[in-house]
């Protein structure tokens, strides 16, 4: 067994670069993931990753070491050491495997149920509603100008293996895929709007997203059919953008499942 031990070494520089840089993951469309859950669920979504990577004490793991022989192509092994300098996650597990990212987007024009992101910059809420969005059967995520790198370590950690149940697009327009959206498009706004359960939320759907503070942009709300609020308590301003979207996500599944209408 070989062990690479220099961030000399060209892969390992291209992967702490794959792992850092949200350029180099634009430009090569390659992702690194971190940890035996995402790997697991990158494989139970029927793909392979183009490397598999651990460290010594990784190796040592029997979990870590059984995901590496399932995920395919032999195990590049680093130092501890290196490899905690490759990871990003603080306390690195010993595994982590780079991955192809679809060279173009989603079509938007057969997506059925879409969310749109318009500048929430906080990875943990954008991985947040990914997670949520793959949970509700969501199938299409588009993030605008402005947001966390949907690749990024850490929106890959709050995701929790979202990614890989959804068809993901960055784009600098936003306004455009919204025109290329063929369902109803819903703006969710902090106040003001309807009330959920007030609006058919069945059929071929799409939501809109903002930042919290300043919301979705004029041009992007200006494309919605409506807008909805959820319903808060006197004094509460708003929820956490993330939590709204849950929220929102679970009163279509629950329509969907009133009204016996398919998704």
């Amino acid at each position: 067994m070989s062990l690479l031990r220099s961030r000399d070494n060209p892969r390992v520089r291209r992967w702490h670069a794959l792992g850092h840089d949200a350029r180099a993951r634009r430009d090569e469309h390659r992702a690194l993931i971190e940890g035996a859950h995402l790997l697991a669920a990158y494989l139970d979504a029927g793909a392979q990753p183009l490397a598999v990577i651990v460290s010594e004490a990784g190796l040592r793991n029997p979990e870590i070491a059984a995901l590496a022989q399932r995920a395919g192509p032999a195990p590049v092994t680093l130092t501890d050491a290196l490899f905690r300098w490759l990871a990003d996650a603080v306390a690195p597990a010993g595994l982590a495997a780079e991955i192809a990212l679809a060279p173009s987007a989603p079509t938007l024009a057969q997506a059925r149920h879409a969310i749109f992101l318009d500048g929430i910059q906080d990875a943990g809420n954008v991985g947040a509603i990914l997670r949520s969005a793959a949970a509700f059967g969501v199938d299409t995520a588009v993030l605008g100008r402005g947001c966390a790198d949907a690749w990024s370590p850490k929106v890959l950690r709050a995701a929790m293996g979202g990614h890989f149940a959804l068809g993901i697009a960055e784009v600098a327009d936003l306004v455009g895929a919204l025109t290329d959206f063929r369902g109803r498009l819903i703006c969710a706004v902090a106040a003001g709007g309807e009330a959920p359960a007030a609006l058919d939320l069945t059929g071929q759907l799409g939501w809109i997203f903002g930042a919290e503070g300043q919301g979705v942009s004029r041009a992007a709300a200006a494309q919605a059919a409506h807008r909805i609020s959820i319903p808060l308590e006197p004094g509460v301003e708003s929820l956490n953008v993330a939590a709204a979207a849950a929220i929102l996500f679970y009163e279509r599944s629950r329509q969907l499942s009133t009204s016996g209408a398919r998704s």
